[in-house]
């Protein structure tokens, strides 16, 4: 029988306690909730409007031209010929990621990418970490790629018109110049683009990437009149560590994928497309990269690769002797590198607007427009944030500091197939990762393999970046988190 004369605080000793502060860190999102807020933004929402085809170009558009237009140059004189070895590795590595990507694309699909898909399945704080290797991945890919479109934009001047940009406008401090005029232009060309909407940004992304493909193919039957077999005499004179080292260098290049599951609250059909898109243009990708890479050795000695961005330019006009060839090329470079910046730069913002939607950055990253349904204020600061970055800093090292945080995000994403798995087994997959959990371990393996191949300095940068993000976390994110503001409003309406 109750005692009426007890004390109110007696009557509520059994009502759940406010969640700690580890519980909080570990909070998980349910994945109804996150496919439910699909497309909801401040203001407005996303529009659906992709499909397959336009999904399989975001991705090959993210991809396609950022190691052989820009990176190829650098990561020749790591591994000499065995640089199409380091191909495949790093496709290989990509490979097994992309099929941890392709279930969880078709299981979960928002825009989010890993940083979603993290928040399903390890908790609030490593769902965190991963958003901000991403900002780190996508952010620094897009100033990376910008670096070597003024590259190719000289060459192209100088074959039209006889004029080149001053080195002290077309190079960022460090590599004799002042600032990188071009690389910003490009980032600026790429939001106004954005600007418009997804539909109209996935039509010139399109258009883009076939002139892109057209460009390598076209490299290929003409670099091959000056294959010399002789080049690959030596066909791995720096040894396996030259290889692993240029592996991670071009890791980068295969983040293209991850762009194109960032569309997922922008598909018609995100389950049943996304999955098909992230396969089916990682296997393009792959084989253009391969065969790209192998004839432009066997055209030129490994050793007078002098860590050009334009690289490939310059073996056409090595080849046929004339200037019309490497000129075209470079035209078609100018174009494709345009669409690398263009669709990465929309996964940067994609995966914001999802991060600000959950209280954990600011929300004006998920405020959308209601004509356009583009996140516009996104879109102008991250393009400013990119183009200056690009414009002040060298592309070796944007290069590098985008691998380890691509690879770190892939790492996560393998361990997150497996605990969804295990937490959630009947849940419905439109596409399952084959041998798992064996395949997933081993996407995890090879990432922290080619983590472990880059450099200090690369691994300074990364612990700094994410020290800070920790930082901006505990004093912003921790406290504005929507998913942990309802726990504590609901444990408060339960009192």
């Amino acid at each position: 029988m109750l005692d009426q004369g007890a004390p109110p605080h007696d009557r509520t000793a059994t009502a759940p306690a406010s969640p700690g502060f580890a519980a909080r860190l570990m909070r998980r999102k349910p994945v109804e909730r996150l496919v439910a807020e699909g497309g909801q933004g401040e203001g407005g929402s996303l529009r659906r409007s992709l499909g397959l085809w336009q999904l399989t170009m975001i991705s090959i558009g993210a991809t396609l031209g950022t190691g052989i237009f820009v990176v190829l140059g650098q990561a020749v004189p790591k591994a000499g010929p065995a640089v199409t070895l380091s191909f495949v590795i790093a496709g290989l590595t990509a490979l097994f990621s992309a099929l941890s990507y392709a279930e969880l694309a078709g299981t979960i699909p928002v825009s989010g990418s890993s940083y979603s898909y993290a928040y399903a399945t390890m908790g609030e704080l490593i769902a965190w970490v991963c958003g901000w290797c991403l900002l780190l991945e996508y952010g620094v890919s897009v100033a990376a790629v910008a670096v070597g479109w003024g590259e190719y934009l000289n060459e192209l001047l100088d074959g039209t018109i006889g004029v080149t940009i001053p080195t002290a406008l077309s190079a960022p401090p460090g590599d004799g110049g002042i600032f990188n005029l071009p690389a910003l232009i490009v980032v600026l060309l790429a939001m106004a683009f954005l600007l418009g909407g997804a539909k109209e940004s996935a039509r010139a992304n399109t258009i883009m990437v076939c002139v892109k493909i057209a460009a390598l193919i076209l490299f290929c039957a003409i670099g091959f009149m000056g294959f010399k077999s002789g080049n690959y005499a030596h066909f791995m004179p720096l040894g396996m560590a030259g290889v692993s080292g240029a592996a991670g260098t071009l890791f980068f290049s295969y983040i293209g994928f991850d762009a194109a599951s960032t569309a997922g609250e922008e598909a018609k059909d995100a389950q049943r497309d996304l999955p098909r898109a992230i396969m089916l243009s990682l296997v393009i990708v792959t084989a253009l990269y391969v065969l790209v890479a192998a004839v432009a050795v066997g055209a030129k000695p490994w050793r007078k690769f002098n860590d050009s961005e334009a690289a490939l330019a310059g073996i056409m006009k090595d080849v046929t002797g004339q200037g019309f060839w490497a000129t075209l090329l470079a035209f078609c470079a100018v174009i494709a590198i345009a669409s690398v910046v263009l669709t990465v730069l929309y996964g940067q913002t994609r995966i914001l607007f999802a991060m600000s939607r959950d209280g954990l950055v600011p929300k004006i990253f998920a405020k959308v427009h209601p004509t356009t349904g583009a996140p516009r204020a996104n879109t102008v600061i991250v393009s400013l944030f990119c183009g200056v970055l690009a414009a002040a800093i060298p592309l070796g090292q944007l290069a590098d500091a985008t691998s380890i945080g691509t690879l770190f995000a892939f790492a996560l994403v393998n361990v997150a197939v497996v605990v969804l798995r295990r937490t959630r087994p009947t849940m419905n997959r439109t596409f399952r990762v084959p041998l798992s959990p064996l395949l997933p371990a081993l996407g995890f393996g090879f990432c922290v393999w080619m983590m472990g191949s880059l450099s200090s300095v690369t691994w300074i940068v990364f612990g700094v970046w994410m020290a800070v993000g920790l930082v901006f976390y505990f004093v912003y994110g921790y406290r504005r988190s929507r998913l942990a503001a309802g726990a504590d409003l609901a444990v408060t309406a339960e009192k």
